[in-house]
């Protein structure tokens, strides 16, 4: 009795050893086999990557950039701003990148906002341009002026180019774009100012929230992700993916001013890093 009791647990820990192993052996193979289909997906998407997507995206620019300013000076910028979104949806589509919306609810139509949201890379352009619904005006770094054909078609359809290393010139900027703010149009803010390196928020400048008080505009935060791993900052290491576009309620400015605008910068920080993945 007391031998079949032995030779039982012996049993029984030998089992459960090479159960153990064999759990082991099992998982590092599927890591093995995931990390190697990685490696041929990338190796594989290359050629695709050099010989279309990139192609695509200059000719698509130039095309649709010159139609757009046409557009403008024919009708008006609003009417020309369909360009950009058929620009976003068209690059997406060939990258390929697929975008979920969530809270588009929060859009109360007619209504202009002040929208906000973080940066991790040069995809989220698409998929706001692409997905949002929304008429706005880009509030965008100075140096973009000087890209070819994009830059003039920004300024023309009405988007703001700011001078960040002049603070007196950016402010006298945020004041002329007030007046483009009207009817349903709306202006987009990366408030971090520029894209996130890992990821996580950086800080905010307070660019979107002084014209918002001003204003007396809602702000309407939003939080993107997915489009980092799409491709990086500071890498043209694209690949295809999936990107989600949360929409946030709208966070009312009344009661915040000049001495408490820290706390609007706060709230809104706080609205969109709570759906950061």
């Amino acid at each position: 009795m007391k031998l079949g009791n032995v030779t039982r647990e012996v049993f029984e820990e030998y089992w459960q050893r090479y159960a153990n192993d064999r759990r082991k052996f099992a998982n590092k193979l599927k890591l093995f086999i995931e990390e190697s289909e990685g490696k041929i997906t990338h190796l594989g998407y290359q050629p695709y990557k050099w010989l279309v997507v990139v192609p695509l995206l200059f000719a698509s620019t130039l095309i649709l950039g010159i139609i757009a300013v046409t557009v403008a000076f024919l009708f008006t910028p609003r009417v020309a701003g369909f360009m950009g979104v058929l620009w976003a949806k068209i690059n997406s589509f060939f990258t390929p990148m697929k975008v979920k919306v969530i809270g588009a609810e929060n859009i109360k139509p007619g209504t202009s906002y002040v929208i906000t949201s973080n940066h991790q890379s040069q995809y989220d352009i698409y998929v706001l341009y692409g997905w949002l619904g929304v008429d706005f005006k880009w509030v965008m770094k100075k140096e973009l002026e000087k890209i070819p054909v994009l830059g003039f078609a920004c300024r023309v359809l009405g988007h703001i180019y700011i001078d960040r290393s002049n603070p007196k010139s950016a402010v006298e900027t945020i004041k002329a774009a007030k007046s483009k703010i009207v009817n349903g149009t709306s202006v987009l803010f990366f408030p971090e100012g520029t894209r996130s390196k890992d990821g996580k928020i950086g800080p905010f400048k307070k660019g979107a929230f002084k014209m918002a008080t001003d204003l007396g505009i809602s702000i309407l935060p939003i939080t993107i992700n997915g489009t980092r791993k799409i491709l990086p900052k500071g890498s043209f290491d694209l690949m295809p993916g999936y990107a989600t576009m949360i929409i946030h309620q709208p966070i009312s400015v009344k009661g915040y001013h000049d001495e408490n605008m820290h706390e609007l910068m706060d709230r809104t920080k706080m609205i969109i890093n709570s759906a950061l993945e």
